[in-house]
């Protein structure tokens, strides 16, 4: 795989992420405007969990650039 088709894929990974952690943001803010705790504790664990799956592709990221 070259490097623009690795940099290009990563770029989407990355776009799609921010988008579900944009919906996790929004569950959150509907959670509390409806005072749902139970939404809101689920979206918070979401929010965390999609973190989790960015920082690998991040930290990869870094990683390849110092070689």
């Amino acid at each position: 795989m070259s490097t623009d088709n690795g940099d290009r894929d990563k770029r989407f990974h990355l776009w799609g992420w921010g988008l579900f952690l944009a919906c996790a943001g929004f569950f959150i803010a509907s959670g509390i405007m409806t005072g749902d705790l139970l939404s809101v504790i689920g979206s918070v664990i979401f929010l965390v969990g999609c973190v989790i799956f960015i920082v690998p592709l991040v930290s990869r990221g870094n990683r390849d650039k110092g070689k």
